[in-house]
């Protein structure tokens, strides 16, 4: 008990506010909580933008964000951690600048941004619009001696695509992927889907396209 008392209980509070300094000062030195910088890419968030317009930019940067934080939380940050956001809010048709700034970074409380690559984004807007287009299947393959192709039946035969406008405006049809219709004798019916070559135009309500394939003969006269 004289042992107990004398080396626990005698300053028994300068000794507990001894060993919590002990223990924040290993805190502060331990080695996760070293301050540490990594640079993350991660794309740029567009919010708010106007429902009649579209970015007609065909090359839409991403961020590089330099963060600087504890080593411990720096090794475990991801891309989806960060959200480097853009305000389009009162964009209108044409070509616009915007800052990208840190105050535009979204990020956990004990991280600081240090730099965002690049500082400003231009992009292009322009109005959407949205009409129908023709189906062009592509159809090949090798046939028979005399026989070729006589008629081509596309279900639907038009699509309805949206996009910036003078980009929807350039496409004359859709087309379709690719269909080998060798060996076709009579007739024959493929499943297939439409294509559209301009990366900014959107099919709206995407789906199956069926193409119907009917052969004729020299022969027959048909």
């Amino acid at each position: 008990m004289n042992f107990f008392r004398r080396w626990v209980l005698h300053n028994f509070w300068l000794k507990a506010l001894s060993l919590l300094l002990a223990t924040g000062l290993w805190m502060a030195i331990s080695p996760d909580q070293q301050p540490a910088e990594v640079a993350i890419r991660v794309p740029i968030e567009f919010e708010h933008v106007p429902r009649h317009l579209e970015i007609s930019s065909e090359n839409v940067p991403e961020a590089q964000i330099r963060v600087r934080g504890p080593e411990r939380m720096i090794r475990n940050l991801r891309s989806v951690d960060l959200h480097a956001e853009l305000d389009l809010a009162d964009a209108k048709p044409g070509e616009r600048t915007f800052d990208l700034t840190a105050q535009q970074v979204r990020h956990q409380r004990d991280l600081q941004v240090v730099q965002v690559v690049p500082g400003q984004v231009h992009l292009s807007f322009d109005t959407r619009l949205t009409r129908d287009v023709e189906i062009h299947p592509q159809i090949a393959g090798n046939f028979a001696s005399g026989e070729q192709i006589a008629k081509v039946i596309v279900t639907p035969e038009r699509i309805t695509i949206t996009g910036p406008q003078h980009h929807v405006e350039n496409v004359v049809a859709a087309t379709t992927d690719p269909i080998d219709a060798s060996g076709t004798r009579t007739q024959a019916t493929f499943l297939t889907n439409v294509y559209i070559s301009d990366p900014l135009v959107q099919v709206v309500n995407p789906t199956s396209v069926s193409v119907r394939v009917i052969m004729n003969t020299a022969a027959s006269g048909h």
